[in-house]
């Protein structure tokens, strides 16, 4: 499906309530199979959240998570520690062709069973899973996030717990203190300290009610929105001020763009200031927010704002290449990009080409960070449908303050 986005008052305002955070929904539904005492609240309605959900429950042995990355980290330990249960993990095309080696190698370091089905490296996964009660396990710590937290979910079920040794300069880190957070409040026992992550073993919790907080990575797009118009206030409900989701780094991020953040009542409301001058050129590190970066670079561009965007090296790993996506997506627009493994850096143009049409690689993303510079141009999002992994409300939201969606 192809969409042309645009808005004829270059004006937003509206209230959303948007789904619960597909970050925390995962870890939760992991934890609750473990630990049939939580009860969850508010899960996020994402396909990533009910591929992870299914893909727990199936009876099936072969499980197929699509284009999941969480669903591949996560569910690769968990079936790493099910003795007497063999399946094989497979996914997508791209799924397939994204790392899982040092995921794998951490596992087999603890006794686990698993071997590939094809490449080396790379799913399909066959995983024989057993009790392991091995308890310390090293890996390098600038990688995916989603490696240490899918160690750490398992660990308090293991015999005899788990002590993670993280080598080198931790990346994501609020991603790991999000998973440490919610096992804490649940009555776990862990502790990260320097980079030592020590969990202990727990055989049973009391019966725990958990309610998810919204996703921040979702409310991005509307904060890029608030800084792209003339004037806006975009309230948005669920979301608390002492988030343990990273990405609520956005309220001081926006301000940069001009973007004033109000919290009150389980909402934030993202006000435009008035009369702010964008600044000429600006450099954020995202090493620990790395979802945020096309967002941010869109924003950047239809402020006409030159940027280097830095940390950005687990890009490369996502749904596609993001970085190479954004460099081509960006310079059909009219701008230059220039990119490395490990940073962005955006020469914008004065003018944004109209009616360009956005290819998005399978990666919600990208379709989702694209498009607020409706507000500036039409724009043409191809294989919109995407956004349903994580967010399956977007372009009804987008309705809702007054953007013009046409299927093309």
């Amino acid at each position: 499906m192809k969409l042309n986005i645009q808005h004829s008052s270059q004006e937003s305002y509206g209230e959303l309530t948007i789904t619960g955070s597909k970050s925390e929904s995962n870890r939760l539904l992991v934890l609750q199979a473990l630990y049939p005492q939580i009860e969850i609240l508010n899960l996020s309605n994402s396909d990533d959240t009910q591929i992870t959900q299914k893909g727990l429950k199936s009876k099936s042995n072969i499980i197929n998570i699509h284009h999941a990355g969480t669903a591949m980290r996560f569910l690769t330990a968990y079936f790493a520690t099910k003795p007497n249960q063999e399946i094989v993990l497979t996914g997508s095309e791209r799924m397939q062709e994204r790392p899982i080696k040092l995921l794998v190698d951490a596992l087999k370091s603890l006794g686990a069973d698993i071997t590939y089905k094809k490449e080396a490296g790379f799913p399909p996964l066959i995983i024989r899973g057993k009790e392991i009660t091995m308890n310390r396990v090293a890996l390098p710590a600038n990688i995916s996030s989603q490696y240490i937290s899918a160690l750490m979910l398992i660990a308090p079920s293991l015999k005899n717990g788990l002590m993670i040794d993280l080598i080198g300069e931790t990346t994501s880190v609020p991603y790991i203190k999000m998973t440490q957070s919610i096992m804490d409040q649940l009555g776990f026992d862990t502790t990260f300290y320097r980079n030592q992550i020590v969990i202990k073993h727990t055989s049973k919790i009391n019966t725990k009610y958990w309610k998810v907080e919204s996703d921040w990575s979702s409310a991005s797009y509307f904060y890029s929105i608030v800084a792209l118009a003339v004037r806006g206030e975009i309230t948005l409900k669920s979301y608390f001020e002492k988030s343990k989701q990273g990405d609520a780094a956005l309220s001081e991020i926006y301000k940069n763009f001009g973007v004033k953040t109000t919290y009150s009542d389980g909402k934030i409301t993202l006000s435009k200031i008035v009369d702010f001058t964008p600044p000429n050129y600006i450099m954020i590190n995202l090493k620990n927010t790395p979802d945020l970066a096309q967002t941010i670079a869109i924003t950047c561009l239809g402020l006409n704002v030159d940027c280097k965007l830095t940390g950005l090296h687990t890009l490369k790993i996502k749904e596609t290449d993001r970085l190479s996506a954004l460099k081509i997506e960006i310079e059909k627009l009219g701008s230059k990009v220039k990119i490395t493994d490990r940073s962005l850096e955006l020469f914008s143009s004065l003018k944004i080409n109209k009616n360009i049409s956005i290819d998005t690689y399978n990666d919600h993303r990208m379709a989702m960070a694209f498009a607020p510079l409706g507000l500036k141009v039409p724009i043409n999002i191809n294989n919109a449908e995407v956004v349903s992994k994580s967010y399956p409300d977007f372009w009804d939201h987008l309705r809702k303050i007054d953007f013009d969606k046409n299927i093309i």
